[in-house]
Formats: C-alpha cells, sequence, structure tokens
C-alpha cells in the first residue's frame, strides 16, 4: 500500500491512529494503514445518530431487557459498541506482538473519581486483550491510573493540556512500574487541536499575531514531547483533538501517535496525498512562545513545568471545553435510554 498514512510510516516514526469510528470507518482505516483507535464519551452519542443508528439501538434494546438502571445500560452500551471496533483491530495486535492494535474507550464523564474509573475500566477490559483504559490526567485520575497499571492494564492518559499534567502522568508510570518484568503499554494523549481552539478564543480580543496563535497546540506538543521523551521514553505520546489537517501534518516526524476522525481529516489527508514531510523537529521560534506566555495565562500554564497545580487540572479552561464536549454526549445518550425504556415498555 503508498497511501500517506503508509507513506508516513515508512519515512518516519510517526503513526497514524483513527478516532470515533463506526465499524465501516475502522475497515477503511485499518486498509489506510492506522494502527490504533481512540474513542472517547462521545462515541455512544454518534453511534446512535449516525449510519450505524439501527445497529446501535437493537444492541442498546437487548441491553434494556437485562439492565434496569439507565446509567449502568449507557456504560454497557458503549463497551458493547466499542468492542466491535477492538475485535476488528484484534489481529493487527496479534500480529504485532502487542505492539500495535490497541482501542482506547473512556468511562462516564459525569463520574471520574479513582473508584469509578477503576471500576468501570475493570469491566471495559475484561476479555478484551487490546483494550486500552483512557483515563483522564486530573488528580482522581492519576490516582486510578496508578492503580490500574499495577494490574496490568494498557493506559491512555488523556485531557493532557499542561506540561505539568504529561510530566505526573511519567511519574506515575515511572513508580507504577519499577520492576514489573513486562510493564503495560501506556500513552498520554495532549490534545493540540482543542487546546488551540481554547487559545484562539482567549485571543481574539488581543494583538497578537494570528501565526503565532496558530501556534499553540503544537508549540506546547513540542515542549512536552522533548520533556517525556527525556524523563519517561517507554511513555508513548498521542497527539489528539484535531481540528484541522495540520494538526496531523505538523506533527509528523514525531514519535509519536496522532488520532484523527476519519470524516474531513483522515479521507481529507488521503484524497490530497501531500508529500511526507517532517516538520515537528524544527523548533518554534522563542519570540512566539515569549509572546504567547506573556498575553495568555493558560498558555504559560500549559508550557512552563511549574505554572499549574494538579489541584488545578480538572478546572484548567482547556480540559474544560474538552471535557464539556463529552459531558452534553453523553447527557444525550442517557436521554436517548431513558426515551426508548419508555418506549419498549409502552
Amino acid at each position: 500500500m503508498n497511501t500517506y498514512f503508509h507513506r508516513v510510516a515508512r519515512q518516519t516514526p510517526t503513526r497514524f491512529w483513527i478516532n470515533n469510528v463506526t465499524r465501516e470507518q475502522a475497515r477503511l482505516a485499518l486498509d489506510a494503514g492506522a494502527v490504533g483507535c481512540t474513542q472517547n464519551p462521545a462515541y455512544t452519542w454518534k453511534m446512535l445518530q449516525g449510519p450505524d443508528k439501527a445497529h446501535a439501538i437493537e444492541v442498546l434494546d437487548e441491553i434494556l431487557r437485562q439492565e434496569p438502571e439507565d446509567s449502568v445500560a449507557l456504560i454497557r452500551l458503549q463497551r458493547a459498541l466499542v468492542e466491535e471496533i477492538a475485535l476488528a483491530f484484534l489481529p493487527l495486535y496479534r500480529e504485532s506482538g502487542g505492539k500495535h492494535g490497541y482501542v482506547s474507550i473512556q468511562g462516564d464523564p459525569f463520574h471520574e473519581d479513582c473508584e469509578s474509573i477503576v471500576r468501570w475500566g475493570r469491566f471495559n477490559a475484561e476479555n478484551l486483550p487490546n483494550i486500552m483504559l483512557k483515563v483522564p490526567a486530573t488528580e482522581e485520575g492519576l490516582k486510578a491510573i496508578d492503580i490500574l497499571l499495577r494490574e496490568g492494564y494498557a493506559i491512555n492518559a488523556t485531557e493532557v493540556m499542561a506540561l505539568r499534567q504529561a510530566a505526573d502522568v511519567c511519574d506515575v508510570y515511572t513508580r507504577a512500574t519499577a520492576g514489573m518484568e513486562r510493564p503495560p503499554v501506556a500513552y498520554f494523549s495532549h490534545i493540540a487541536g482543542i487546546f488551540d481552539e481554547h487559545m484562539t478564543a482567549a485571543a481574539r480580543d488581543m494583538d497578537i499575531p494570528k501565526d503565532y496563535v496558530w501556534q499553540a497546540g503544537i508549540a506546547a506538543a513540542k515542549k512536552i514531547y522533548q520533556y517525556t521523551k527525556t524523563h519517561a521514553p517507554a511513555v508513548g505520546m498521542i497527539s489528539g483533538g484535531a481540528r484541522g489537517l495540520h494538526h496531523f501534518t505538523e506533527m509528523v516526524g514525531a514519535d509519536a501517535v496522532v488520532t484523527i476522525n476519519w470524516a474531513s481529516t483522515a479521507d481529507k489527508l488521503l484524497e490530497q496525498d501531500p508529500p511526507v514531510v517532517q516538520r515537528f523537529l524544527a523548533p518554534v521560534p522563542l519570540e512566539v512562545t515569549d509572546t504567547l506566555c506573556r498575553c495568555l495565562p493558560e498558555f504559560r500554564q500549559a508550557y512552563e513545568l511549574h505554572a499549574i497545580e494538579p489541584k488545578d487540572y480538572e478546572d484548567f479552561g482547556p480540559v474544560v471545553r474538552f471535557r464539556s464536549s463529552f459531558e452534553k454526549a453523553w447527557a444525550s445518550a442517557l436521554d436517548f435510554i431513558r426515551q426508548r425504556r419508555t418506549e419498549l415498555s409502552g
């Protein structure tokens, strides 16, 4: 195969993952060179509205016959739908000896205390060797990551917007896996696209060159990458939340994963078939990062190691922006389930 993504993989250490896919998109992505998949709490709502709606409702109806609690029914529905994608990636996982083929799944965004994350993480990974548990890098999430790593689960520490968050994930991984003969696979997800979206909104009425703001997410990504590769090279980096093609192309050259949606991103890159150019290792001018740090307090919090504390991760602006989209979709799916139960009982 000679798609853009296959050429990226041959010429660079950068790898392509697909995000929030239907079953057909998973097949297309695997054919195009995807070596992993991320799903998030908006996934179930997407499936209940999209081309797989009839199938998702059929799966839901069977769950509702057995599960009396709506919130648990939603968790079980998400697990069932993600399992289908995990099975599609399972041959790749086996062929690669567990290096590729992971599919990540995240729990209820309204219940992200340590106990809930651990409980439902165990449930989501049961009997699926290529499931990667997606856990927010908050104070509670970091506690859960420590427990789950010690139990041998593959981890994707998500909602990373700040260097300090990534550093904390690395510290937890180093402690939790010390002495393990075969430590579990672990990544952190830096959400560059949502970070850019948030910085663009913050800079709207400021006299900052657009070129500088455009580089905010990739500048933070480069700083985080340099730090983590030095301090915990065993922890992989995922770049996510893409809002434009550049959120993939600007990452090319990094020893990292870039996860993108199929529609309007992966399909567009396949259509445009751009040349493979390694841009990631080019430094960001100091004038850019200095200006962003001076003018945008939240950029400085993300960019400087000790500019934010763990207690503030959950309420950090870019994290809130990201999580709110999950909460909205999860609430919509829960409303759908309540209505469906009423229809079935009537």
